[in-house]
């Protein structure tokens, strides 16, 4: 028994590691706790010394001064302060109106403001449960078919996993030993294409079954002009010129070979600014130049974009770390609550709060994790998972298949931050020994806790949505009239849809590894067995051959 102790002494720890977690003990102290009891008993068994553990106060200390970690809390309190000002209100109000008129607009507005509040919060259970609150109720009075509404919600609160500057790509890109910056890049082009598929897919079904997502009433529209029109053609003239500016800015301040995502952020918040000032001219003089629909998108969307870009934009160009965006961030999101006269003590008070206890839970398993994986690195428990996984069949697609299946199922009872700390660290050193670039690779991991957030029966947003969501018969208080309750399975069944799209995108991005390697640029890769350095002839050293070589004296 001692002997295959010993020889399995890897597999075993792991095995009881899982076994533990999914009987629900507290993971941190899970974690911490099994590394040193397996630790205790490798010293026992003479497979290390106990010298070992003389380099665990010194991991400790060095997770409490990693700077990059310090971006946790700084993006999750800006994306506090942003929601919990009225944000999100204003944004589905004013991108629902905009949208009104067509089938499945407001679905659509869900989705945008999803997507932004996703790269706001970076916070799956804060985007879930206010799109929840602030959308599904308006949903329902016009007739949504429940299981399109909350499909919606739950997939558009998932879209923070992805979305950056997100949390989630902080942690894998800090974990993988990577650049945050780069892991921003590479997420860049998934994420537009997942919120893409999204809107394809409300767009078509709005189409094909015309009762599911209804266009809001003329009568609710509210941002009409006093002829009636609906003043769209001044917001698009707003946009083809702010879109000529932000094209005229990238030529003056970017290269002609900057990657595609730097040009589109540096563009996007060029473009920003510059209808922000147009609409505010306007306003100011009483210009009468843009409709009240124009005025209301330009002054609700255009603050956070601009805040979103700004912090992004300086990440790409160098100009700050992901940590000072995040602080650069914050102090802009207290400005914008500021000026909206929305800040208040309580509200300050109540964003620290949450800001304090996820940085501590992340700090808690980021120790306990490092206990752990400590005593595992001692047995060779490294090596016997890069084993287990190079030799899988296939290469490549192989690897990333059966990686894919186990990060899917793992997630359904583990949230995102256990498995960065848990899992990731195991698998980044096998898929670089593969030679899988770990951008690539985390991007994909990303894709895959996205999706496991939405799948029933564990999916952690369906069970956020579903504490939300009304659970008995209620009058409208508008309307007053009486809307039907919904239920646990439409809830489920209306993730599916999403599920698949997100399972599509998992398989584009794996298949076509562009969508991601695109944030390596137009950086030639330099064959160093090919160069060659020729040296003229010159007199080092005052005499000698041209090679340095010894003087020749007369």
């Amino acid at each position: 028994m001692i002997e295959f102790l010993i020889a399995n002494m890897a597999p075993v720890m792991f095995a009881t590691l899982i076994f533990f977690l999914l009987l629900g003990f507290p993971v941190a102290f899970t974690l911490a706790g099994h590394g040193l009891l397996f630790g205790l008993l490798g010293v026992e068994l003479g497979l290390f010394q106990p010298a070992f553990f003389q380099a665990l106060p010194q991991r400790i200390f060095g997770i409490i001064a990693n700077d990059t970690l310090l971006a946790i809390p700084f993006f999750t309190f800006m994306g506090l302060i942003l929601e919990r000002s009225g944000m999100a209100e204003d944004l589905l109000e004013t991108i629902g109106q905009l949208f009104g008129p067509l089938r499945g607009g407001l679905a659509i507005a869900v989705i945008v403001v999803g997507a932004l509040l996703g790269a706001t919060t970076g916070v799956v259970s804060a985007s879930v449960i206010s799109m929840g609150l602030i959308s599904l109720p308006i949903m329902l009075r016009y007739g949504y078919d429940r299981r399109l509404a909350t499909g919606v919600i739950a997939a558009s609160g998932t879209l923070s996993q992805i979305i950056p500057p997100s949390i989630t790509l902080i942690v894998l890109a800090d974990q993988l030993g990577r650049s945050i910056g780069d892991m921003y890049r590479g997420a860049m082009v998934p994420a537009l294409m997942t919120v893409s598929l999204y809107i394809i897919y409300v767009l078509s079904l709005s189409f094909f079954r015309p009762k599911t997502a209804p266009a809001i009433p003329e009568n609710e529209r509210t941002f009409m002009e006093p002829n009636g029109s609906h003043g769209i053609p001044s917001l698009l003239v707003l946009l083809v010129v702010s879109s000529v500016v932000a094209v005229l800015g990238c030529q003056m301040f970017l290269s002609e070979n900057a990657p595609i995502d730097e040009t589109i952020v540096v563009g996007s918040l060029i473009g920003g600014v510059a209808a922000f000032i147009l609409a505010g001219l306007n306003k100011v003089l009483r210009l009468g130049w843009l409709s009240q629909i124009a005025e209301r998108v330009t002054f609700v969307l255009i603050p956070p974009l601009i805040l979103i870009f700004l912090v992004l934009g300086t990440i790409f160009l160098g100009v700050a770390t992901p940590t000072e965006g995040g602080a650069m961030g914050a102090v802009g999101a207290i400005v914008m609550a500021l000026l909206r006269k929305r800040l208040t003590w309580s509200l300050l008070k109540q964003a620290m709060d949450t800001t304090t206890k996820l940085a501590a839970f992340v700090i808690f398993i980021l120790v306990g994790s490092t206990v752990f994986s400590l005593t595992f690195r001692g047995v060779d428990g490294d090596l016997w998972v890069e084993h287990l996984l190079v030799g899988l069949p296939g290469g490549e697609i192989g690897f990333l298949v059966i990686v894919s299946i186990f990060v899917f199922v793992m997630s359904f009872f583990l949230d995102f931050f256990e498995l960065a700390f848990i899992i990731v660290p195991l698998l980044g050193p096998a898929a670089e020994a593969i030679g899988i670039d770990l951008i690539w690779f985390g991007v994909l991991l990303a894709l895959n806790m996205q999706t496991s957030f939405m799948h029933p029966p564990f999916g952690f947003a369906l069970f956020y949505l579903r504490s939300v969501a009304p659970k008995e018969d209620y009058k409208d208080k508008l309307t007053g009239a009486t809307i039907k309750k919904v239920t646990t399975g439409q809830i489920y069944w209306g993730s599916v849809p999403f599920i698949c799209i997100q399972l599509l995108m998992v398989a584009i991005v794996m298949l076509i590894p562009s969508t991601v390697m695109h944030y390596k640029g137009g950086v030639s890769e330099v064959d160093l067995e090919s160069v060659e350095i020729t040296i003229e002839g010159a007199d080092y050293g005052g005499g000698g051959d041209s090679f340095g070589g010894a003087p020749v004296f007369q």
